[in-house]
């Protein structure tokens, strides 16, 4: 098992005693708003990367073989999703309108009330997160299993139940964003929301990934990877950073063309104001920046470059879920002390889980009968 630093344990402590401090000198609201954030945020990089392990099974692809253990340990995030929603549950009183005494009257809501009830979103928030812990211990424990067992058959097991898994992905991830985010704001509706947020899981789930495997392979810990493997990787961070744009301007644009009150006050608290540089250093950021940066074949497969891409990414996906629901706490650009807080009590949690998860099984699914192939693969 890999030893955590010390430093991420101290980080850790000072992040969590900022987070506290938040509670009791900036009041419930802000420390909500940020829980809430940086929940949204966790479960967009562990499904994210549960995605891409299922993705792999789905296409039967062998290229990726060798580098599947890299998303499954990312994916090791998802049983830590338990005691983190359980605690957002708190958060209903105080951030969701809906929840609030009188709130039906409200005719926007008042339609909503058969899904915007409290015994009804538990139980959904309940659901979601049984079927992706269930799904990470199938998909992922399961990979892990055969580096002893050897049994080709798990493979068998593994691509069979990976399709399952992406019907489970879309509908739980799709009631997520329309519970978790979209409701904070319960007026306002998107078709086309959950793409968006599953947009943004994929590609930070890509970014985590890629970084994993970037470390592993300077290491020499993942033999016979080159940088075919690694042009790749880039593709399909290059690529979904084109599906992400695409959903982020057609959610824009047919809510600007409508023009409708109901659709476009959301909006407005996000590109007014403040709030107005966000948006486009969200625009420009999270979309033409990763998208010049990997747009020839030899960026590509650069790994220096596909670094630091890959942590841009990782920055604009926590912007673009600042974006989203900082502006639940009212006017102005919440930024301070207590986002800090929050920011080093998650990232340094988070990357403590990643650090125990990697001594989880081998570097490489050394159980699985493609892993030669996959060694073996070579760009024509």
């Amino acid at each position: 098992m890999n030893r955590a630093p010390a430093a991420l344990w101290a980080l850790l402590a000072v992040g969590g005693a900022g987070v506290v401090s938040t509670y009791v000198l900036d009041g419930a609201q802000r420390f909500w708003a940020n829980w809430l954030l940086w929940f949204v945020f966790m479960v967009c990089i562990a499904l994210g990367a549960l995605f891409i392990v299922a993705l792999q099974h789905v296409t039967g692809a062998t290229w990726s073989v060798p580098l599947r253990r890299a998303p499954e340990r990312v994916a090791a995030l998802t049983p830590w999703l338990v005691p983190v929603a359980l605690i957002a549950l708190f958060s209903l009183p105080v951030l969701f309108s809906w929840t609030q005494p009188g709130a039906a009257s409200d005719p926007a809501i008042a339609m909503k009330t058969s899904w915007l009830n409290v015994p009804f979103f538990i139980t959904r928030l309940v659901i979601c997160v049984a079927l992706w812990v269930v799904s990470y211990r199938i998909l992922v424990l399961g990979s892990v299993r055969q580096d002893a067992t050897r049994d080709p058959q798990a493979t068998v097991r593994l691509r069979r139940f990976a399709p399952i898994f992406m019907i489970i992905l879309a509908l739980t991830l799709t009631a997520f964003a329309f519970d978790w985010v979209s409701s904070l704001e319960a007026g306002w509706y998107s078709d086309i929301f959950g793409v968006y947020l599953f947009a943004g899981a994929v590609t930070s789930g890509l970014a985590v990934t890629s970084l994993m495997v970037i470390y592993l392979y300077r290491r020499g810990r993942l033999p016979g990877i080159t940088e075919d493997h690694l042009y790749n990787l880039g593709g399909l961070l290059f690529g979904f950073t084109i599906f992400w744009g695409y959903i982020a301007f057609s959610q824009y644009l047919l809510q600007w063309y409508a023009d409708l009150p109901i659709e476009v006050f959301w909006f407005r608290e996000r590109t007014t104001g403040t709030m107005e540089s966000v948006f486009i250093l969200l625009g420009v950021g999270r979309f033409f920046v990763p998208f010049l940066a990997l747009i020839t074949r030899r960026d590509k497969k650069n790994w220096k470059r596909l670094r630091w891409v890959s942590i841009w990414v990782i920055f604009m996906e926590a912007v673009d879920v600042f974006w989203l629901v900082s502006p639940i706490q009212g006017k102005g650009l919440h930024l301070g002390w207590p986002e800090a807080a929050f920011a080093v009590f998650f990232l340094s949690a988070g990357l403590l889980v990643v650090i125990r998860a990697m001594g989880m099984g081998e570097d490489t699914p050394v159980g699985d009968p493609f892993l030669p192939d996959g060694r073996n693969f070579h760009l024509r």
